[in-house]
């Protein structure tokens, strides 16, 4: 008599995240949203909820070569078997209470299919034209190594609020929870925790005391390194995490303001500025980059930092669905965009004042080749080295005279960042 393992997969969960799986598939609205809308609508148990989003996203970050492997035509179904029985490493007894016979057959055959080969896209599981374009600057070892880690999960990363604690105090009171974390090994502020632990109701996420933040997205505010009393702008602060951090930098001195053209992203600030205890925030949405108020603020700052609108190609460890997503035309889009906007924002900044432009891509299109532009025509401006700004504050990053964090060496999201002085 056979008897199924205590850790079989029932139909109902497989049946569950196959569904979330095709909605993801479908690509019409980010992989994070599309997969809360789900559980909404489908009530589930915290691991239930955590197997079909590890899964889901599985199948997103693997899907070019699990489509080698399944044929072009396979169904959302045979990609999460797939990836259960493949990437996931799920044996076919804990698979089969789920399954029906006709999966079994077809599982039997793909067994049989001799390993397919896979070109270079497919070993990085990226879309043709990112692997192209990466391809003309990278090894294929170096490309490699990318794509394992941006095909990784990223760790769980806090920054603590300054203004109102100390990391020390924070990770003994975490340990005491049962919270395991380690500092940052480089952003004096971070903590990075073991597994994905929830947060949201804990007293110190509670009173603004943390917050989550990449290890990479923290070294922004000390590229910046914005002083007391100073005028500050975050240019395009969305939700705020970097706004968060410069005013605890400032220790809630000085004028920060925070700008954005979405009002929805701004609404998300209000209440982390008021769990922060910062009182030197203005948060205001702007019709775009040449907006008055940008006017108005004309040689007046002190400081600019520019987290301009972006492919995201660095954060596939979060949103594996942006590679599908974006598109060679998007990119274009964007880097015209990128260009107008650090131009307008580097209008602001009073002579000796410092301009950071930084995005979480890992495209020079997105990075090096807007700042050689913007410098080229810019004689005002002069770049300062990023290792030095950094050295300065203490922190030892061997990121080059530009920022350049990869996740295969510096265990953080990909993102690039230039600092730029204009010129007294």
């Amino acid at each position: 008599m056979t008897t199924t393992p205590s850790n079989a997969l029932t139909a109902a969960l497989f049946n569950a995240t196959v569904e979330a799986t095709a909605r993801l598939l479908l690509f019409v609205q980010p992989a994070d949203a599309a997969l809360s809308a789900f559980f909404r609508m489908k009530k589930s148990g915290a691991r239930d909820r955590a197997f079909i989003a590890e899964t889901a996203y599985a199948v997103l970050r693997r899907k070019r070569s699990l489509e080698r492997i399944a044929g072009k035509d396979a169904t959302p179904r045979q990609l999460v078997l797939l990836s259960l029985f493949r990437v996931r490493g799920m044996s076919q007894r804990q698979l089969e209470p789920a399954l029906l016979p006709s999966d079994l057959e077809w599982m039997a055959a793909i067994r049989q299919q001799p390993e397919p080969e896979l070109s270079l896209a497919e070993k990085l599981d990226f879309p043709d034209w990112l692997a192209e374009r990466l391809a003309a600057r990278m090894s294929d070892e170096e490309l490699l190594a990318l794509s394992r880690a941006l095909n990784t999960t990223a760790p769980l990363d806090l920054r603590v609020n300054t203004f109102k604690t100390n990391r020390n105090t924070v990770a003994r009171k975490l340990t005491a929870d049962g919270i395991e974390s380690t500092p940052c090994p480089y952003a004096p502020e971070g903590l990075r925790l073991k597994g994905k632990p929830a947060l949201q109701k804990h007293p110190y996420y509670l009173d603004g005391s943390i917050e989550v933040q990449d290890e990479g997205s923290q070294l922004l505010g000390h590229l910046l390194a914005p002083k007391r009393s100073e005028m500050v702008v975050d240019f395009c602060a969305g939700a705020g995490g970097k706004t968060l951090l410069l005013g605890a930098m400032m220790r809630s001195t000085g004028r920060l303001y925070a700008f954005d053209v979405s009002d929805k992203r701004l609404a998300k600030m209000k209440p982390r500025v008021a769990r922060s205890g910062l009182s030197n925030v203005h948060p205001a949405c702007l019709s775009g980059e040449n907006d008055q108020r940008v006017r108005r603020l004309a040689g007046k700052i002190d400081r600019v930092l520019v987290d301009a609108p972006c492919s995201g190609l660095g954060t596939l460890r979060r949103n594996p669905d942006l590679k599908w997503r974006q598109t060679p035309q998007s990119i274009d889009e964007l880097t015209v965009k990128q260009a107008s906007i650090l131009a307008a924002a580097s209008r602001m900044l009073k002579p000796g004042g410092r301009l950071v432009y930084a995005t979480c891509s890992i495209l020079s299109e997105e990075n090096e080749a807007i700042v050689d532009a913007f410098l080229a025509g810019h004689p005002e401006f002069r770049r300062l080295s990023a290792r030095e700004v950094l050295a300065e504050q203490g922190i030892n990053l061997e990121c080059g005279e530009d920022m350049k964090l990869l996740p295969q060496t510096h265990a953080t999201d990909g993102f690039y960042a230039a600092v730029m002085e204009r010129v007294a």
